[in-house]
């Protein structure tokens, strides 16, 4: 079996005047929401192989504070998880076979579209992922990223 972890951004700053998108830090709340998805991955012994985040400020911040709870593993920047669709996820994730555990760090409502997609079949199925929420996918080790081929084995949210 392989495992799909989605990790949302925690909150982060409204863009100040004339600060791109990108650029927004997160806030104080997100930073303590950060730590906190950290140490729920670690307590539950959730420890990625392999790590692909947006490029955006706020989710790279995100990630710093998760890998310190967790431990470093590899990870990269991937420019075309920001402002996916779950399309463009699920063939990240389909690139990324070799991996156990893979976790993804981005946004919505491209990532709570992909695990209504591959969990449910239909992307209007979503319900939401909140800040810093956490969604584990579980599906076959051979199997394609497609519709309905995942089953959703844990939801979190600080």
């Amino acid at each position: 079996m392989r495992e799909l972890i989605l990790l949302r951004h925690a909150h982060a700053e409204p863009a100040s005047t004339g600060q791109a998108d990108l650029d927004r830090p997160l806030s104080a709340t997100g930073l303590a929401e950060a730590e906190a998805a950290g140490k729920w991955l670690k307590d539950n012994n959730l420890r990625p192989d392999c790590v692909l985040c947006s490029p955006a400020r706020r989710t790279r911040e995100t990630l710093e504070a998760v890998l310190a709870a967790t431990g470093v593993v590899e990870h990269r920047l991937e420019d075309r998880i920001f402002e996916a669709t779950p399309g463009t996820l699920a063939a990240l994730v389909d690139e990324r076979r070799d991996i156990d555990r893979l976790l993804v760090v981005g946004h919505n409502p491209g990532l709570e579209q992909l695990v209504a997609l591959m969990t449910e079949g239909i992307t209007s199925e979503y319900r939401g992922m909140p800040p810093a929420g956490i969604a584990v996918l579980q599906f076959d080790r051979e199997a394609s990223i497609e519709p309905g081929v995942a089953k959703l084995t844990a939801f979190w949210w600080p």
